[in-house]
């Protein structure tokens, strides 16, 4: 099975467009278009019945002290963990693509309720709900996509995985708040294959 995407290169670097926050000059960083990419697929197995789109970041800092803070920086060698950006599950198998901005179109602060996607399909807790969590105006359960968004001041380039699973059955065994880790349980047994792409994105402007 092949993962294609027409909205970044393979192993390069991610549009602002596809990303949660982008730099800025005065503030250090903004609100940036935040669209799902495009994503397409083909040379799928027999007996698949349904797909999983997962969209991980493994570089997010385990120690926020220095995140986002003047005159500190993230630094490269922290001990890092998974940051969940996108969780889209039941996806048909008759579907091969999904359009850029078709799921995800600017950011919704408290995060998007009923986020769209093919017809059929449901959308998982991102891990922005937890970032934002207590936050008075971004506070909320955010389902969906929202893109990217390291911290202005890490010395990492952070990198994105987008995966694609093909599955032997047709529906996850998912309550409606279901997370990554929910998802990854539930696939246990079902998957037929798996692909991957890799974007790479970064606030820094020390890193650009």
């Amino acid at each position: 099975m092949q993962l294609q995407t027409r909205s970044f290169v393979d192993g390069g670097a991610i549009p602002a467009a596809f990303a949660f926050a982008e730099p800025d000059s005065e503030t250090h960083s903004r609100f940036a278009g935040n669209r799902n990419p495009e994503l397409s697929w083909k040379d799928v197995p027999a007996g698949c019945r349904s797909f999983a789109v997962l969209c991980i970041d493994p570089d997010a800092p385990t120690v926020p002290d220095d995140v986002n803070q003047e005159g500190r920086t993230v630094p490269h060698d922290l001990p890092r963990a998974d940051f969940v950006h996108w969780v889209l599950v039941d996806v048909p198998a008759s579907v091969s693509s999904i359009a850029a901005g078709s799921c995800s179109e600017g950011v919704t602060p408290g995060g998007k309720q009923a986020p769209p996607g093919p017809v059929g399909s449901r959308q998982g807790i991102n891990d922005y709900t937890g970032w934002f969590a207590g936050d008075p105006e971004l506070g909320g359960t955010y389902r969906g996509y929202d893109g990217p968004g390291p911290p202005w001041n890490d010395e990492r380039l952070h990198h994105y995985r987008f995966r694609l699973h093909a599955l032997g059955v047709e529906r996850l065994d998912l309550g409606r708040d279901f997370t990554a880790g929910d998802v990854e349980r539930a696939m246990k047994g079902h998957v037929l294959a798996t692909a991957e792409l890799v974007g790479t994105y970064t606030q820094n402007p020390a890193l650009g």
